[in-house]
């Protein structure tokens, strides 16, 4: 395996470029207020949800526009400096961090719903917008965008990662309900890839090129979408397992068995016991899975009640049912609170946050030894997972003051990751490659595959500007 294990390893490689005071001054004079160098805006840009530490860029570009975007980059091509777009800094893998300086692009200001064409089920925006945003703003047209990777993220930064989150097993991830983009690429000159049709055959598959890019190849600036018809049932539950193993083998058999489940989450009982002390929940401090249901009132009823057949076969127990959105609210806090529920558990802690996904005939293989080896290893974590598509995530709860339980922990993960690929999984399933899983993918998908991966990239942007020093190393 290619990822790192020790001290040394762990702190990212930092190769800042130069970044000439004319291009500062380029940039002022064309953005005006709207080009910072104030440290602390800087350091904000500098860094995102991981556990990497590097400095922070040399000035931030608050972009509201598509040309403004464009002219920042072409005024950093012409210097050969790095630029880094930025949404709402929720990535997990160090996808922000300015490992060879340059600029940060701050889109969060590109925050509009350019379009909804309801009759087509298809919604047009900027960067910026949010996904609890969106909702908001089309909910009064019956439909709803389902991709939620528990953070409100940027739709742009979504788009980046390929992310996914709780609905995927209905509805698929960002690779799936993206149809179109408007980039800026690395010589500054904004492209459209796809259209609102639902399928194409027309030339080299460039929307799906950068979906998934993490801003090595282009800034994104525009996002067509799939939305969905809200539906007209919703019910969610929650069931009590005796072991990990219980629960998961339930849910294998309810995805194996068609059963059109839309959210299906995995708590573990540590879990489940740091959400009760964080949220005075009260939930019983087992392992847990919460699941909910869409479609008319007959389906869902018919959905549930089969989940409840097979989970009993499990000796799952204790279900609560919820239809209201309140009551639903109320048990979907469980999986949105374990991330702030762990850390309040270990005060001052940092967290290593992990992400694998296996077939999910293989899940309980990769889950259980996974389980056994964090428990060995004394180290505090949470475990929550859509089990439902066989992804899941640690997250290790570590001292900063004690370096060796950060090893420790890239241990686990290293040896997680290496399990998953045995069972013909991936190392990422939604957080993306960033800075922490660049090793892994050259073990994922072999060195011949990265090279092609490196020949896109020069081929796109010759000087290496755009996000550089992620996915892989040129």
């Amino acid at each position: 395996m290619n990822a790192p294990t020790t001290t040394a390893q762990l702190i990212p490689e930092f190769h800042p470029r130069d970044v000439p005071v004319a291009l500062i001054e380029a940039l002022k004079a064309s953005f005006g207020d709207r080009c910072s160098t104030a440290l602390v805006v800087r350091e904000q840009h500098g860094r995102d949800e991981s556990s990497f530490t590097v400095p922070p860029p040399a000035a931030v570009v608050f972009a509201e526009s598509t040309d403004d975007v464009a002219q920042a980059v072409r005024l950093a091509a012409a210097h050969a400096v790095p630029v880094i777009p930025f949404g709402v800094g929720s990535s997990l893998e160090g996808h922000l961090l300015a490992v060879q300086g340059g600029i940060s692009i701050d889109v969060s200001r590109m925050n509009k719903v350019l379009a909804v064409n309801a009759e087509d089920l298809t919604v047009t925006v900027q960067p910026g917008v949010t996904r609890k945003q969106l909702n908001e703003e089309i909910k009064s047209t019956g439909l709803f965008f389902p991709i939620d990777p528990g953070a409100d993220a940027s739709i742009g930064g979504m788009a980046a990662t390929r992310a996914s989150g709780t609905n995927a097993v209905r509805y698929g991830t960002m690779r799936e309900n993206v149809l179109a983009l408007e980039v800026v690429t690395a010589a500054g000159e904004a492209i459209r890839t796809g259209t609102r049709a639902k399928k194409s055959s027309a030339g080299y598959d460039l929307t799906r090129l950068m979906v998934g890019s993490e801003g090595t190849l282009g800034v994104i600036t525009e996002i067509t979408l799939k939305i969905y018809p809200l539906p007209e049932a919703v019910s969610a539950a929650i069931c009590s397992f005796p072991s990990i193993e219980a629960a998961v083998r339930c849910v294998i058999q309810t995805v194996q068995l068609g059963v059109p489940i839309a959210r299906v989450e995995l708590i573990d009982a540590n879990t489940v016991r740091m959400v009760n002390a964080y949220a005075k929940l009260g939930l019983r401090e087992e392992t847990m899975l919460l699941m909910e249901f869409h479609g008319s009132p007959a389906s869902v009823k018919e959905q549930a009640e089969t989940v409840q057949e097979i989970a009993s076969e499990f000796g799952g127990n204790a279900f609560e049912w919820a239809s209201t959105p309140e009551e639903r609210t109320r048990l979907w806090t469980a999986r949105h609170n374990a991330y702030f529920a762990a850390v309040q558990s270990r005060p001052g802690c940092k967290v290593i946050s992990t992400d694998t996904c296996v077939p999910i005939s293989r899940l309980a293989d990769c889950l259980l030894d996974s389980v056994a080896e964090a428990d060995a290893s004394g180290i505090p974590y949470f475990l929550v997972g859509h089990v439902g598509d066989g992804n899941f995530h640690f997250g290790y709860l570590l001292d900063p003051n004690l370096p060796e339980e950060r090893v420790k922990a890239e241990q686990l993960n290293h040896d997680l990751v290496a399990r998953a690929l045995r069972l013909e999984g991936t190392c990422t399933g939604e957080h993306g490659v960033g800075l922490h899983k660049m090793g892994f993918l050259v073990d994922e998908t072999g060195a011949g595959a990265v090279d092609m991966m490196r020949t896109i990239k020069r081929a796109l942007d010759p000087q290496n500007i755009m996000n550089p020093g992620k996915i892989f190393a040129l």
